[in-house]
């Protein structure tokens, strides 16, 4: 290295501001319709996305409050009160789980599966009709990425 010369810096690439403002605004969309269809029916959004994790789950491990916490992406004790207020309400039930009976497992119950068909139905008629947009934002956000991956850092800084 020459004297003076500094340890090389790498160059950052440079930021689609217009496609990630379009994938947010896509996704928030999409989601902001869902939500208001919850409410629709008496949920609050949280409650919908809990009985379709507890249902998506189920098949492939027991859905506990850690489990849901972590695929709501939220802490225990919020999910806990989650579980309480459906529970309430008839919707979910709790139920010792078989190998930990310290463990709680969450189930749907037969009023809670009912509410939940009729929002995942609604939403995936809704996927039709917004996906495309979503999948399109996506869709050229990661084209963009993997074409400056692929030119590599040095293609990258004269690029710009």
């Amino acid at each position: 290295m020459a004297a003076g010369a500094g340890p090389r810096r790498r160059s950052t690439p440079p930021v689609d501001y217009e496609l990630l403002a379009e994938l947010h605004y896509q996704v928030r969309r999409f989601l902001r319709v869902r939500e208001e269809a919850a409410r629709g029916v008496g949920l609050e959004p949280q409650q919908y996305v809990l009985l379709l994790q507890v249902k998506g789950v189920e098949r492939h491990r027991a859905a506990t409050v850690g489990v849901l916490a972590e695929r709501l992406q939220i802490r225990h004790h919020g999910t806990v009160q989650l579980v309480d207020r459906l529970a309430e309400r008839g919707m979910v039930r709790r139920r010792r789980a078989e190998l930990d009976r310290r463990g709680v497992v969450v189930e749907v119950t037969p009023r809670g599966e009912a509410i939940l068909k009729k929002l995942a139905l609604y939403s995936l008629t809704e996927l039709r009709t917004a996906g495309p947009a979503l999948a399109s934002a996506l869709t050229r956000l990661i084209g963009r990425t993997e074409a400056r991956r692929s030119r590599g850092p040095r293609a990258t800084a004269r690029s710009r």
